[in-house]
């Protein structure tokens, strides 16, 4: 590698790594009160899914493992564009059509099949991030979303409750994380 005097980004990305393998704990709880950030923000992202279940009383361990990714997301990295309000509803509200389209597909051609179920929820996913990075509007937790509604065995009254809960809570904790959005301070 030539010698200009400028690090690379590989070079820094590498030191980076380095320096991270030496510490346990995040190097930030360093800064001074810092740790009330990440104590803050985690109870934020707890009280967002207690009220999140609290209010709608409707969990299947498939469509709530999305909830919390997305709770992760809004408040570890509050920042980032995947955590805007726009990201996260419309990744969610991505994923619902996508995944409901798929899993009334599959439940079109008889939900009988465990080779078309694969199918249907391996395009859910796809055509989940298609549509998300076209519209501008990506919030990883949105494919688990898709797929949750076409891998949990449903009839179609149950895609439409299930995505209106995902939406429902989606919105429920960009709100929460909106409305404190100043205090908040990325922490990955």
């Amino acid at each position: 590698m030539k010698k200009t005097g400028k690090i690379s980004k590989e070079e820094l990305i590498y030191k980076a790594h380095k320096d991270k393998e030496k510490h346990v704990m995040d190097l930030k709880l360093r800064e001074r009160g810092m740790w009330v950030h990440y104590l803050f923000q985690s109870l934020l992202a707890t009280f967002s899914i207690f009220l999140v279940l609290l209010v709608l009383q409707l969990a299947t361990p498939v469509i709530v493992a999305a909830l919390g990714a997305t709770a992760f997301v809004c408040f570890a990295m509050p920042k980032n564009i995947t955590a805007q309000p726009r990201n996260v509803v419309g990744g969610h509200m991505v994923g619902v059509l996508s995944g409901g389209v798929c899993a009334l597909l599959f439940i079109s051609f008889g939900g009988d099949s465990t080779f078309i179920h694969i199918i249907f929820a391996s395009l859910s996913v796809g055509v989940t991030i298609f549509i998300m990075v076209v519209t501008d509007t990506e919030h990883p937790p949105g494919c688990s979303t898709a797929l949750g509604l076409v891998v949990h065995p449903a009839v179609p009254l149950d895609v439409a409750l299930y995505g209106g809960f995902i939406l429902i809570s989606a919105s429920i904790i960009a709100f929460v994380k909106h409305a404190l959005d100043p205090k908040l301070k990325d922490l990955v």
